[in-house]
């Protein structure tokens, strides 16, 4: 794969790959116009394997009426400043969802699908949990079951 950044002034720049959809990112202090590099790789993260959870749960026929995933990365105190440790937390909201399929589907995306978890996955710890909402309408939910997926 091929991608590029070009500079757009200040510490902004444009990033294009394969897909032709732009993307900037920004460092500047104030007035980003844009994430930054770091928030990039943290929403990469999340994006690719809720891309395949979701995908996953679909197949399965689970009646799923939001989903997100949360990834919250802790960072060095020194330069380069990488990402130590990261947790994802799947948020699942719907009608009778499975917990057993939002488990399955999390384990086929860690350790099957998804290539950004992979490779970060070797560079730091991350970590996997899941919640269930139960949908209740006009916009309320309950947890129905939450639970962690162990690397073995």
């Amino acid at each position: 794969m091929d991608a590029k950044v070009t500079w757009k002034g200040n510490m902004a720049f444009e990033g294009i790959a394969p897909s032709g959809m732009p993307v900037l990112l920004d460092s500047a202090e104030t007035d980003r116009l844009g994430p930054g590099p770091m928030e990039l790789v943290a929403i990469s993260m999340a994006g690719c394997t809720a891309m395949d959870v979701i995908s996953i749960l679909k197949k399965k026929q689970q009646d799923v009426t939001a989903f997100e995933v949360k990834v919250h990365a802790d960072r060095a105190n020194d330069y380069p400043k990488v990402y130590t440790r990261a947790e994802l937390v799947y948020e699942v909201t719907g009608h009778s969802v499975d917990s057993a399929a939002v488990l399955r589907a999390i384990e086929l995306s860690i350790q099957k699908y998804c290539p950004v978890h992979a490779m970060l996955s070797k560079a730091f710890p991350i970590r996997q949990r899941y919640v269930i909402f139960e949908d209740e309408g006009n916009g309320s939910r309950r947890v129905a079951a939450e639970g962690e997926y162990l690397v073995e």
